[in-house]
């Protein structure tokens, strides 16, 4: 089984192409570190800009659109990412959609929805390379769960979005269970609030207080709070960490 990291490796983001996102902030930190970085979007030419900007700080990478919610769609980012780029060892699940909506007002197919994306994909795109991981012996999954999963809401996202990233926990615990012994970890990360395009659009001043007053540091999160710790779940130091929900929220959450 493989334990040494190798020099020519890549990392897939998928949701990386926002220019205000984590992902985008994670794909700069990861071509800094030695990195192949494979960008994956809804919006391909976003994610192609973002590997451009990558590919001009001298490393390899590549940006592809991608629906997570369709295996057909994966198998085809998947298999570009394959062909063109080094070993896919970390894969870090960004991509995900908000959802404002009170239950009651709901739908069904504004339920399904969230839950396509942010549950559905995960489970696809994880389960797509973590195939190729398991061969090789070596891997980390990182995937973005939410504070809302585990205060029951009171951000700005409701039941449907707090459900589906409920739903990433469980799917962290028990596939690392699976694939821990196979030498591939298994993590997730619970942000709190950060200013991203996710939670509406650019925050103001008076929402950005508000965000923050339940809070111990007084401020909202950045997308480099949240990159930072990411980075290294998917590092070579953090191959005795698996299973794990880590809190960046800025106290909001004490779990």
């Amino acid at each position: 089984m493989a334990t040494e990291f190798p020099t020519a490796r890549t990392a897939v983001v998928t949701g990386g192409g926002s220019p205000r996102g984590i992902g985008r902030a994670l794909a700069h930190r990861l071509a800094r570190g030695g990195w192949s970085v494979a960008v994956l979007d809804l919006d391909g030419a976003a994610a192609r800009t973002v590997a451009a900007e990558l590919e001009g700080t001298g490393v390899a990478a590549l940006g592809v659109q991608v629906d997570v919610a369709d295996p057909a769609s994966v198998e085809a980012a998947a298999a570009a990412v394959e062909r063109d780029l080094p070993p896919v060892v970390g894969l870090v699940n960004l991509a995900g959609i908000s959802s404002p909506t009170p239950f009651l007002d709901t739908t069904p197919e504004e339920w399904d929805r969230v839950m396509a994306v942010n549950a559905r994909g995960t489970f696809l795109v994880t389960q797509r390379f973590v195939r190729g991981m398991v061969e090789r012996g070596l891997g980390r999954v990182v995937s973005a769960s939410s504070v809302s999963a585990q205060r029951g809401g009171g951000t700005y996202s409701k039941v449907a979005y707090s459900a589906s990233k409920a739903a990433i926990i469980g799917l962290t615990r028990a596939l690392a269970r699976e694939v821990s012994p196979l030498g591939v970890t298994v993590n997730c990360v619970a942000p709190g609030p950060v200013d991203t395009d996710i939670m509406g659009g650019p925050l103001t001043d008076e929402r950005r207080a508000a965000m923050a007053a339940d809070g111990m540091v007084g401020r909202v999160g950045t997308v480099d709070d949240v990159a930072a710790l990411v980075e290294f779940l998917l590092g070579p130091d953090s191959g005795y960490v698996t299973a794990a929900t880590y809190d960046v929220n800025g106290g909001l959450q004490i779990s």
